[in-house]
């Protein structure tokens, strides 16, 4: 098994670059401490608890603020009908139920291509609905995340939602949990987004064993590339913080007016950068009082019920569970399955959280950490890592270099001998990494063939042509237009995407009026 965890990792590490595996940091990055098991497991359930109150309770406030400060004033945190499933926590679900199924932290992409064709349909947005619909082409995660094949994969805020839980699988171990973390969200993120993965991983595992505020931030700012432009808003934040202690409305207007960029409202409210902001000025503002800080997150606004959520898995670390339901609180364990086909239908609070436990103990025994009695108390003895950065950033134009390195002679060989879907693959991804011309040149009638085969993917073009307007989008928009590609006759509603399960139809049905033939 150990074998097969270390394998796994050395893949991941070839991917991304620049990433150590665990049996790379030396002794001086790692000490052995000692926990009570009764500690660990509480605090997980209580990261699990926060991450569901801050979903549930922000979601009213989902894009309610922008540009202006809200007004909630009084907020007492609650789960009167327990918690259900949405984007900001079910796919983790998703990929813990998997990991505990297969026993392994890092899931195969293949796996994980399977269970998001099998469980991931409904209700998912942005960069992650973009995964989903490339990936009837073929194209498997992680490239799916790719920044040069996914628009939003640049800045979109999955990188921060997607990853809480995979803080709370590493106690104390910082570098793993981004790691992991990484693993997963860079199925449909790359660049800036990677970097929040890695800073709030890296902080709610340090929340295990710290509880200042300010020092947990430090771990998280010592986790990412030092060129992110997340560490300068953390950096900025923190000075607005103390300019204005008693002010967040004004912290507010100085990370809108710095942060948001000239590319429209939908680019700003679900990017990393005023997402980030908002985030770390609530933790701040919050000083480690959980309903105040969830108060601050829905205040300072944008993707309201993702924030609350980073927040909730934060704070709810640093609680533990027994001292969130000692507040009186109105909060019932249940985890409602309202979107995830082949998966529970009778999940708890607790019963996710336990999962969690469950991977945490073998992750634990993986990286040389043990459980034990010492006098008379189980313990989990880990081997705690200082917070770093795992992965750098890598530019668009590497990115491409390194995608067509790695894929020009598939491209070739699937447009002349490939079958309808990986030719229509092989077409979306020579548009997409500029070699459409040569190939379109050499290969006439095969482009044409696949360039048609791709127009049928109606999923697939409607989120490229019909999609949002900000400029990783138009850029590639623009590259499909130049080979042809028109809008749909008519742009597919979300209840049509969700629940439409044909994924090629015929594009003469999808371009041409009924009446015209």
């Amino acid at each position: 098994m150990k074998k097969y965890f270390l394998l796994i990792l050395t893949v991941i590490c070839l991917l991304f670059g620049s990433c150590k595996t665990l049996s790379d940091q030396n002794t001086a990055e790692k000490n052995m401490i000692t926990l009570p098991a009764e500690e660990v497991v509480d605090k997980i359930r209580g990261g699990m608890f926060g991450m569901m109150i801050g979903n549930m309770n922000g979601w009213p406030y989902e894009f309610k603020f922008y540009d202006t400060h809200g007004d909630v004033k009084d907020y007492v945190p609650s789960l009167p009908k327990g918690a259900q499933t949405d984007d900001d926590t079910d796919f983790e679900w998703v990929y813990i139920y998997n990991m505990q199924k297969n026993r392994t932290a890092f899931l195969s992409y293949d796996i994980i291509n399977n269970f998001w064709k099998n469980s991931i349909n409904r209700n998912i947005w942005c960069a992650n609905r973009y995964t989903r619909y490339i990936m009837d082409l073929g194209i498997k995660a992680p490239m799916t995340g790719s920044v040069v094949l996914n628009p939003w994969a640049e800045f979109n805020v999955s990188g921060q939602f997607l990853c809480e839980a995979y803080g709370l699988v590493a106690p104390a171990m910082p570098q793993t949990a981004a790691k992991i973390g990484l693993h997963y969200t860079k199925v449909a993120i790359d660049q800036e987004p990677a970097q929040t993965t890695q800073l709030f991983t890296s902080m709610i595992s340090t929340a295990f064993v710290e509880s200042d505020v300010n020092r947990i931030l430090d771990a998280g700012v010592a986790s990412m590339d030092s060129k992110s432009i997340i560490v300068q808003i953390i950096s900025d934040v923190r000075k607005w913080h103390a300019l204005n202690p008693d002010n967040p409305a004004e912290t507010h207007r100085l990370l809108h007016e710095k942060y948001a960029l000239n590319q429209g409202v939908t680019r700003n409210r679900n990017g990393s950068e005023l997402n980030t902001a908002a985030i770390i000025a609530a933790f701040l503002y919050g000083n480690g009082d959980f309903a105040e800080t969830i108060r601050h997150s829905m205040n300072f606004g944008y993707d309201a019920d993702c924030n609350a959520a980073t927040l909730g898995t934060l704070l709810g670390t640093m609680y533990g569970h027994r001292r969130i339901m000692n507040q009186g609180w109105n909060i019932v364990d249940r985890y409602k399955n309202t979107n995830r086909e082949n998966m529970p239908m009778d999940e708890t609070i607790i019963s996710f959280s336990d999962r969690i436990i469950d991977i945490f103990e073998m992750i634990n025994q993986e990286n040389g950490g043990s459980k034990s009695v010492v006098n008379n108390t189980v313990v989990y003895n880990i081997p705690s890592e200082k917070p770093a950065s795992v992965i750098s950033l890598l530019t668009f134009d590497e990115e491409k270099a390194r995608l067509v390195n790695e894929n020009q002679k598939s491209i070739v060989s699937d447009l002349l001998n490939g079958d309808k879907q990986a030719k229509a693959r092989a077409a979306y991804l020579a548009i997409s990494l500029d070699m459409a011309k040569d190939l379109k040149k050499k290969y006439p009638k095969q482009w044409k063939a696949a360039c048609y085969d791709l127009s049928g993917y109606w999923k697939v073009i409607a989120n490229i042509i019909n999609g949002e307007t900000f400029n990783t989008h138009n850029a590639l928009k623009a590259k499909f237009v130049a080979e042809g590609f028109i809008p749909l006759k008519e742009h597919p509603k979300y209840e049509v995407l969700f629940n439409d399960m044909e994924i090629w139809k015929d594009p003469e049905t999808l371009y041409t009026a009924p009446n015209k033939k």
